[in-house]
């Protein structure tokens, strides 16, 4: 199998020579015309602005070609562990770029009727899929459904007179790290939980750490191993008895899709993570969603505004539409996002729900199961916890997890998260999800397999077919490059 990435065969058009191809923006004897007195001081300003002289298919061509030097769920299998990167199907791009979509967010209740229906209907659709009561579409990712959430636990021991004496958020070592930092950021004691042999909860040592200064236990099911917490009931207990709460991390979702709810496993809060469940897009610093659901006792804290349903419209030519408006929850925590959410990303939600039902959503379950333990049983590196669901956390064993990802870039696949969860040695956290069909199931599979096969030296010196070989992971994140131009500052 031979696989290369693109790469540049020639000179880029924005670093093409500056006398040959770039032309002022404005020419002298138009500066004076715009110029305006600016506020910022000299050092950041400019007075004239110098692009690319190209023509609209050299233009195409530059970013067709950037395209092709870089991966994504629509080149090919993308197994991130955890992550879940699904490919967004163009149908719901469709639908959120109709026109009807672009909608002013601060117009009347009234003349945006259609939007509010699909907003609600939005929250009836995760209310009835997660178990719970009620619905907020208002935080704008998954981690700020997670901090919403932990303020939404804490208004409600504040208005049960217990805010200060519960300091304590009790969170799993193999919890995404998002529960650490937003347990620690919403300004509670953050207590880790070591797990059993089995990698679940360990009961014992829940009911050593549940106590009356526990405000909230935030836990994932299936868990980062993809193991399904057998005892959730008994965890649900023993954090109830202590006066506490419990979260769910919807991150794993899809696994459970109509098969089982948080809300009847005794969660009281959860946050839905759309772009993992539902086909929206990962976001990748953009627009996200991250809808918070809580039971009837939490529901008057959540964030402001939400939608609701004040009666049917009977007027000539409207049928029996219903009317809806939005309104203040009476001790709400208050606004967490502008408006009520990322609304466009909310359609795509929406309209990958109403397309898929009730059976589909069930199949894409089942798939997403059937795949994580087809694609293990194929692969010949060890995988030490199980029964999983929809994911698994292989071993790299004496081979470095980092180098197996890297040599997996020259198999044309992206590779698994590595190095976590610390739970497994050299961790490959492996996600198919349910999009992928046994042919690139084996592909991947292959991948896997070559990699255990070769010697060290040839996975350290990978990747070798792709745009860009083995970088310093540490001096790329702390010394950004954000432009082009700053290679030429050197």
């Amino acid at each position: 199998m031979r696989y290369d990435q693109a790469r540049w065969t020639q000179d880029g058009d924005a670093e093409r020579s500056q006398d040959d191809q770039y032309e002022p923006l404005l020419d002298e004897k138009h500066t004076d015309e715009v110029a305006v007195e600016s506020p910022l001081p000299d050092e950041l300003t400019r007075d004239s602005l110098e692009l690319p002289d190209l023509s609209e298919p050299e233009l195409a061509r530059h970013y067709t070609r950037l395209s092709q030097m870089n991966y994504g769920v629509d080149s090919g299998p993308y197994p991130l562990g955890s992550c879940t990167m699904k490919y967004n199907p163009k149908f719901t791009e469709d639908v959120a770029a109709l026109g009807d979509a672009a909608v002013h967010p601060a117009r009347s209740d009234r003349s945006v009727q259609g939007t509010l229906g699909l907003l609600h209907g939005l929250q009836d659709y995760l209310a009835r899929i997660g178990g719970m009561d009620a619905v907020s579409l208002q935080p704008p990712a998954g981690a700020a459904g997670e901090f919403t959430g932990i303020l939404v636990a804490r208004a409600y021991h504040e208005h049960h007179g217990e805010g200060d004496r519960r300091d304590e958020i009790i969170v799993p070592d193999s919890a995404h790290g998002t529960n650490f930092a937003s347990a620690a950021l919403g300004g509670y004691d953050v207590v880790e939980l070591p797990s059993g042999e089995d990698g679940r909860v360990d009961l014992e040592a829940l009911e050593a750490a549940a106590s009356d200064r526990t405000a909230l236990f935030m836990l994932t099911n299936p868990n980062t191993l993809g193991l399904f917490e057998r005892d959730i009931e008994a965890i649900a207990e023993i954090i109830h008895n202590a006066g506490g709460l419990l979260y769910y991390d919807g991150a794993n979702l899809n696994a459970l899709l109509g098969r089982a709810r948080p809300g009847d496993m005794g969660f009281d809060i959860m946050h839905y993570n759309v772009h993992k469940t539902f086909a929206t897009p990962h976001g990748g610093g953009g627009p996200g969603a991250g809808p918070v659901g809580v039971t009837d006792e939490l529901a008057e804290f959540l964030p402001a505004p939400r939608v609701r349903e004040v009666g049917r419209d009977e007027g000539e030519g409207r049928g029996t539409d219903g009317v809806y408006e939005l309104f203040d929850p009476e001790h709400t925590v208050g606004k967490v996002h502008g408006f009520e959410g990322n609304w466009l990303v909310l359609v795509k939600a929406y309209a990958y729900i109403a397309r898929l039902g009730d059976d589909g959503l069930r199949d894409a379950s089942a798939k997403a199961v059937l795949n994580a333990n087809y694609l293990a049983e194929r692969i010949e590196y060890e995988v030490p916890f199980e029964p999983f669901h929809h994911e698994f956390v292989a071993s790299a064993g004496d081979q470095d997890a980092a180098d197996v990802a890297k040599r997996m870039l020259d198999y044309g696949v992206h590779p698994p998260t590595t190095k976590w969860p610390e739970i497994v040695s050299e961790a490959l956290m492996t996600e198919p999800t349910e999009i992928e069909g046994k042919d690139t199931l084996d592909q991947l599979a292959d991948a896997f397999n070559r990699v255990l096969a070769e010697d060290d030296a040839t996975i350290e010196d990978a990747p070798n077919r792709t745009t860009a070989r083995r970088i310093d992971q540490t001096s790329a994140a702390r010394d950004l490059r954000l432009s082009w131009q700053a290679l030429d500052d050197e």
